[in-house]
């Protein structure tokens, strides 16, 4: 009972010093959170022209984002699975080392091409670090432990989120955008000397085999996919040719990466786990209310900064209430559940979600920034209520021994999520905008008139570089902003309220306390 095996019974010297291994955790998990709500306040900053930026367009921006979630949503399944095989501490101590090699190089990207490669690279060790920190944990906790260590775990991503932009913005006013990725540096080796001395290696006694036919298969499609949308946003057209038949590609290798998964016998997303519809709908949770709010989160950058004229520093301040919601009610979420059960709980979340989406519909460019406040703090309210009870329903619906297996899922669906979220509401955005602001653009030479449509800093750029006579594309710019950001908000918010019906039909009424008492035999293969 003592052995590094994942048992039962968590050895007492591991159980001792479990809160101080939860903390290493939550840090190694800070720095993979951190990145993409630091990125965030920079993308204005990237956007800008050389020297301040890297003159990215709204598409090189997107892709910067989903290199990164596309390759470490990807790798989510077979991360866990090695982490499973090799030893979760060791794949932890890699993952972070890679990390922080790609964090480096992204910081002196000259391009942004080397940034978006750059970006695949950290998010390479970042698929090796995410679901080992929750299989540790699933590991050193009793099972009576667990819901309360998942809601301070995802307390921390709400740590994340609010010391991101706040971080980011601080470094963007005082240094060059490089430095958002250079601080995750020194986080990293603080956190790889604490992992090597407080956190114990597990595995599981019975590993799946690899499955790099299944990998290829998921990141090709999705690549192919997200490709197709974000072009087609750029264009302002899906129905070109080249659009189409990119999207049309992708869905049928994802379509063939089920179809093999399903037929093989060392799967790496095992679908046999979707026929529980609470495992399902937990994840379709997850995956909906990050479509909507990464994509909505998008524009929100732009909302402040270029509309209305927050510094990075300043927008990364108006984040806060959003993630101090986040830490104060994820840890307590599990209190909401234990009285009124997963579905009332994250159906109320879902519907939040969707009031606070809907409400960025009527933002203008005057209106109080106090109400900016209250909709993120209701937001992260939001979140907390629905993150913590979907957590706790997919990693208590596999045995310990597949914590690996359930933690990759619900970071891929996360990942996906999101990365679709960007790709499409993006596009939403990206096509609603050139639709407003092209006919302003007419006095314009052709070529410029092309580039001012992209996005609204491509215009306000060429506004700035025309001086005087530019002044004039500013207010249309503003308002045709305010309109596709109207018009994302509403899909959001379509989205959202998807979500909160598939919780309410398919998540359990009450907690399942006796169903959760009878998993615990199963673990040390005693049967009932």
């Amino acid at each position: 009972m003592t052995t590094s095996v994942p048992a039962p019974r968590i050895p007492e010297a591991v159980h001792r010093r479990r809160w101080a291994i939860l903390g290493v955790l939550m840090l190694s998990l800070l720095i993979v959170v951190l990145d993409n709500s630091i990125l965030n306040v920079a993308i204005k900053t990237i956007a800008t022209p050389a020297p301040t930026g890297l003159g990215a367009t709204q598409s090189e921006i997107e892709w910067a984002i989903n290199s990164y979630t596309l390759v470490f949503a990807g790798l989510l399944f077979t991360a866990g699975l090695i982490g499973d095989r090799l030893g979760r501490k060791k794949v932890l101590l890699g993952g972070l080392v890679v990390f922080g090699i790609g964090s480096a190089l992204a910081a002196e990207s000259g391009s942004p091409g080397q940034l978006i490669t750059y970006r695949a690279v950290m998010a390479l060790g970042a698929a090796f670090v995410m679901p080992a920190t929750l299989a540790v944990l699933m590991n050193v906790f009793e099972r009576s432990e667990q819901p309360k260590a998942i809601g301070i775990w995802a307390g921390g991503v709400g740590l994340a989120i609010a010391i991101g932009p706040i971080t980011g913005g601080a470094l963007l006013d005082h240094f060059w955008w490089g430095s958002v990725f250079l601080i995750n540096v020194p986080i990293v080796l603080v956190a790889l000397a604490l992992m090597v001395w407080l956190v114990p290696d597990s595995r599981d006694p019975k590993p799946g085999r690899l499955d790099p036919v299944g990998v290829v298969l998921s990141v090709l499609g999705l690549v192919l996919l997200v490709y197709g949308i974000i072009k087609g946003g750029e264009l302002a057209d899906f129905t070109d040719a080249k659009v189409l038949a990119t999207i049309i590609a992708g869905v049928v290798v994802l379509v063939g990466f089920v179809v093999y998964e399903k037929r093989s016998d060392h799967p790496s997303l095992d679908v046999t786990y979707f026929r529980n519809k609470v495992f399902s709908a937990a994840m379709a949770a997850i995956a909906l209310v990050f479509f909507a709010l990464m994509g909505v989160t998008f524009f929100g950058v732009f909302y402040t900064q270029s509309v209305r004229g927050y510094s990075p520093l300043e927008s990364g301040l108006l984040m806060l209430p959003l993630a101090a919601a986040q830490m104060i009610f994820a840890p307590r979420a599990r209190l909401l559940v234990d009285r009124f059960g997963n579905k009332a709980t994250t159906t109320a979340g879902m519907l939040l979600i969707a009031a606070t989406l809907a409400a960025f519909a009527t933002f203008e460019a005057d209106t109080p920034i106090w109400l900016l406040e209250v909709v993120f703090f209701l937001m992260g309210t939001g979140m907390a209520h629905i993150m913590t009870p979907t957590s706790v329903v997919i990693m208590q619906a596999l045995p310990r021994e597949k914590a690996g297996s359930a933690s990759a899922l619900s970071n891929t669906f996360r990942q996906v999520g999101g990365a679709l979220g960007i790709a499409v509401l993006g596009s939403v955005l990206a096509t609603s905008y050139r639709n407003g602001i092209e006919d302003k653009l007419g006095a314009l030479p052709p070529g410029l008139r092309d580039t001012a449509g992209e996005s609204i800093e491509a215009t306000l750029g060429i506004a700035e570089k025309l001086g005087p006579r530019g002044q004039a594309l500013v207010t249309p710019a503003h308002d045709a902003f305010l309109h596709a950001m109207h018009v994302t908000a509403l899909w959001g918010t379509g989205v959202a309220l998807i979500g909160a019906v598939v919780v309410a039909a398919f998540l359990p009424g009450r907690p399942r306390a006796a169903q959760a008492g009878e998993r615990e035999p199963e673990l040390i293969s005693t049967g009932d």
